[in-house]
């Protein structure tokens, strides 16, 4: 089967290796000649473990090929994915305007039946919009090619993206014709030989599918923050109230984690559009506006820690963090909580010391030089009077104390992940502080 995938980031890129280690044969397309050339060496632009290795070998196997025109290919192959962004517009809408320049270059240039899959995460209603882009650049050529339109949003973790796309909880698709079911359950029988769940359902619902399911996800986390918060005013322990509360099968245990916020690609984007398509139909999706201002507070929580702790004054204090990223086994910084943290503590007259596994470079191109960057999570220690904990790396769970105690000026930690000790750390002499206990 030949495919193409229209959007060479973090979905695309994924979606093109795994379809094309099922056997598939893929062409990956994007407008960034410079990314495009990388890729045909092998050079990731992303970090994802075991991505780089997939891509390699796929390539070398012939079923993985990358261009930067979608017209050359498009006629080559059977289904065409868009997995290009829709970033949030300022009123929180997703920008569709990528995903709609694909549709009119598939109509300026389509001779034969496609499928023309949406794998962007895009609002209720896009297929339509996409269908009639295309239909009207048919409509200019005077041709009448048949194509149908579908949606199989994805549902990729960053750090696990390859584990996920290969053994799947579900794979959810949007179609209205039988022609396009049956070519799309042919791509994915391979997941239905090994008993994998494909879920097919009508087209807004799998468009709406999607942004509930993130959302539903930001809930119970920003639910567990705002219970943490009260923890800590009622002398209750959040970690002992989710041992409680998860063991209920009706409530599960996974995203029941108190922290410092959430952020990514993903949640923030797609709880605002939402929170926007509902406004565009006249109704108030209330639940997920408290959901959004109590992350927004949360992000900020470790610094209000940090300022009750020196009483107000911060000026020239040194502050050291670990971990940039948003979440740990990837570089990515988008709405991460260590961008809001880093701007607080500039603004109060701090330097600030930072270290992360991956995604230092990231945060060079987002920030510049307004921080000091180190290689080693040790030496972002030296003479800091406080440890801030901000991503949840592995390699930062069992710190050896004694040389953290020698490196800082004042033994001052702040949890933002609640993964170290409170024992622990006070038999190592630091002043330590988590969420919710």
């Amino acid at each position: 089967m030949n495919i193409a995938i229209v959007g060479t980031g973090y979905v695309g890129l994924v979606s093109g290796a795994c379809f094309a280690e099922t056997g598939a044969t893929v062409t990956c397309v994007d407008v960034d000649s410079a990314k495009i050339e990388a890729l045909k060496k092998g050079v990731i632009p992303i970090y994802e473990p075991g991505l780089d290795e997939l891509v390699m070998k796929n390539i070398n196997a012939g079923r993985l090929k990358f261009s930067t025109s979608l017209p050359d290919v498009l006629n080559e192959q059977q289904i065409v994915f868009t997995a290009v962004g829709t970033p949030p517009d300022e009123d929180g809408s997703a920008d569709l305007k990528y995903v709609l320049q694909v549709a009119k270059t598939i109509g300026e240039n389509l001779n034969r039946y496609l499928v023309v899959v949406t794998k962007s995460t895009v609002p209720v209603g896009t297929s339509h919009k996409i269908s009639d882009t295309i239909k009207a650049e048919l409509d200019k050529r005077g041709v009448d090619v048949p194509f149908d339109v579908a949606s199989n949003p994805e549902f990729l973790k960053e750090g696990n993206a390859i584990k996920d796309f290969m053994s799947p909880d579900r794979v959810v698709i949007g179609v209205d014709s039988d022609r396009a079911k049956n070519i799309l359950t042919k791509l994915y029988k391979p997941f239905l030989l090994n008993n994998f769940r494909v879920i097919f359902m009508d087209i807004p619902s799998a468009e709406m599918t999607k942004y509930a399911a993130n959302s539903m996800l930001a809930t119970r986390i920003s639910f567990m923050n705002d219970i943490a918060n009260l923890c800590e005013l009622v002398g209750a322990d959040v970690n002992k109230v989710r041992a409680g509360i998860g063991s209920d099968t009706r409530i599960g245990r996974k995203f029941l984690y108190a922290g410092c916020g959430y952020g990514g690609s993903c949640f923030p984007k797609d709880v605002k559009a939402l929170i926007k398509t509902a406004e565009d139909n006249g109704y108030s999706l209330d639940v997920l506006k408290a959901v959004e201002r109590v992350n927004e507070r949360q992000k900020g929580i470790l610094f209000d820690k940090l300022f009750k702790a020196f009483n107000g004054d911060l000026s020239r204090k040194t502050v050291a963090l670990w971990g940039l990223a948003f979440k740990p086994e990837t570089d990515d910084m988008r709405e991460s909580t260590a961008l809001v943290v880093i701007k607080k503590l500039l603004d109060a007259g701090c330097r600030v010391q930072a270290y992360d596994p991956e995604a230092i470079n990231e945060c060079k191109r987002i920030i510049g030089d307004k921080i000091a960057y180190y290689n080693n999570k040790y030496d972002a220690l030296v003479d800091a009077d406080a440890l801030m904990l901000l991503t949840e790396w592995q390699e930062f769970r069992l710190p050896d104390w004694d040389v953290v105690g020698k490196h800082m000026r004042r033994r001052l930690v702040l949890d933002g992940r609640n993964i170290f000790d409170s024992d622990d750390m006070a038999e190592h002499g630091f002043e330590y502080h988590c969420i919710g206990k």
